[in-house]
C-alpha cells in the first residue's frame, strides 16, 4: 500500500484490467474515486493506481497475524549441551553468545572450554570449529570467548576472544588477528558487512569496515568515560545493530539498554534504567539484547533469570519465557537469537546448555 509501512499490503485478486484502474494523484498518491485505495500492483506497470476495495476478498486473504503478541511455550528443548559442566563434544561450560545460521546450525562461545562450536540441528554432539588447544593467546588458541559471529557470504568464523583482549578470525583453521588490545565482549555484524565490537574498558562502542582494520576504530556509541550519562555507559556488554544502524547496548552496570542512533552524540534508554530490581520496570545485569522487525526489544535480564520484551513507547516490560522454576527455569541466560521462524534461542550459562522455546504459532 503506498505510503503504509514494509509489511503492509492489501490482498486481492491478481487479475484487474489495468487500463480502466485510474491511477493515483500524482502529488499525494491519493485516490479521488470513492471505495479505492493506492495500491501498486504487480501486473499494472511501475505506477501506482487506484485499487477497488470491492476486489478484496477478506476469505481468501485473512488478516495479518499480530506479531506483537508472539508467545512461546515455556518448557525448552535443550538442543546443546545439557550434560553438566565439561569439555565432552556432548557438554559446554559456561556458554556465552550464540549465532544460528540459516540451515538452524548453532555456533556457540564455549567460555571455559577456551573454544567454538558448532552444533548441526537436531545434532547430540558439537564440532569443535576453532580454538580447544587448552587456553592460551597462540593464534591458534582462545581464552574465554565471549561472542561469535558468523559472515555466511565468506565463512569466516569472527570471535570476541575475551580474555585475550583481541578480536580474531578463523577460516578453515586459518586465523587472523584482527583488532589488538581492545577488551572485547561482543560482535554485530550489519547488513552492510560493519563489523561492530563493545569495548568494555574504554566505555565505547567501536566499528570497523570488513578487511580495514586498525586498533582504533570509529566510536559509534559512548566513549564519554564511565558514568549514568545518556552519552555514557558503565560497561557495555552485548550489541545489537537494526537495518537503520542503529545499536543497542545492553549496559550491564547502569542495568538499562540503550539505543544510539546511526551518528547521534547520546543514546536513549529503550528497557530498563530504573535502577537494579525484578520489577516488570527493571533489569538487573542485562547480557544479550536483540531486536525484531516490528522493534521490540528482547533482553536476557541475567540476574533475574529470565528474558524481557520492551515494546516501543511502554514504561515496563514483560517475561517472555524464564522467571519460574523446574523445566522452565533459566540460569543466568547470556547470549539469545531466533531462527528462521522465530524460536528462540537462550544460552543458559550456568545450566552449561542451549535451550531452545518453540514459538505458539
Amino acid at each position: 500500500m503506498m505510503g503504509a509501512d514494509d509489511d503492509t499490503g492489501v490482498c486481492g485478486f491478481l487479475w484487474p484490467t489495468c487500463s480502466r484502474l485510474v491511477r493515483c494523484h500524482s502529488s499525494d498518491n491519493s485516490c479521488r474515486q470513492p471505495n479505492t485505495i493506492c495500491v501498486h500492483h504487480p501486473q499494472c506497470d511501475d505506477f501506482p493506481i487506484c485499487y477497488p476495495v470491492t476486489m478484496i476478498d477478506y476469505k481468501m486473504c485473512p488478516p495479518m497475524k499480530n506479531k506483537s503478541i508472539l508467545k512461546w511455550k515455556q518448557n525448552a528443548m535443550t538442543v546443546a549441551g545439557g550434560n553438566g559442566a565439561g569439555q565432552e563434544l556432548n557438554q559446554l561450560n559456561r556458554p556465552v553468545g550464540i549465532f544460528i545460521d540459516e540451515r538452524k546450525n548453532i555456533f556457540i562461545a564455549d567460555s571455559e572450554n577456551h573454544r567454538i562450536v558448532e552444533w548441526k540441528y537436531n545434532g547430540k554432539e558439537g564440532q569443535i570449529i576453532a580454538g580447544g588447544n587448552w587456553q592460551g593467546n597462540q593464534t591458534n588458541q582462545l581464552n574465554e570467548p565471549t561472542d561469535v559471529v558468523v559472515d555466511q557470504e565468506s565463512h569466516l568464523i569472527i570471535i570476541a576472544d575475551g580474555s585475550n583482549r583481541r578480536v580474531i578470525q578463523w577460516l578453515n583453521q586459518k586465523q587472523q588477528i584482527l583488532i589488538h588490545n581492545i577488551d572485547c565482549n561482543s560482535l554485530a555484524m550489519d547488513k552492510y558487512r560493519f563489523i561492530y565490537v563493545s569495548d568494555y574498558g574504554k566505555n565505547a562502542v567501536r566499528r570497523w569496515k570488513m578487511g580495514e582494520y586498525n586498533d582504533e576504530g570509529i566510536v559509534v556509541a559512548g566513549g564519554n568515560g564511565e558514568g549514568d550519562q545518556l552519552n555514557q555507559f558503565n560497561h557495555p556488554d552485548f550489541i545489537f545493530v537494526d537495518d537503520d544502524q542503529s545499536v543497542y547496548v545492553s549496559d550491564l552496570n547502569n542495568h538499562r539498554v540503550m539505543k544510539w542512533r546511526k551518528d547521534a552524540k547520546e543514546g536513549i534508554a529503550v528497557a530498563g534504567g530504573n535502577g537494579e530490581g525484578k520489577h516488570l520496570n527493571q533489569l538487573s545485569h542485562p547480557e544479550a539484547v536483540i531486536v525484531d522487525d516490528l522493534g521490540q526489544i528482547y533482553v536476557a535480564d541475567s540476574e533475574n533469570h529470565r528474558v524481557m520484551r520492551w515494546c516501543d513507547g511502554k514504561n515496563k516490560g514483560e517475561i517472555v519465557v524464564g522467571g519460574n522454576g523446574a523445566e522452565n527455569q533459566l540460569n543466568n541466560p547470556m547470549g539469545l537469537c531466533f531462527d528462521d521462524v522465530g524460536n528462540l534461542y537462550v544460552a543458559d550459562c550456568w545450566e552449561h546448555r542451549i535451550q531452545k522455546f518453540e514459538i505458539i504459532l
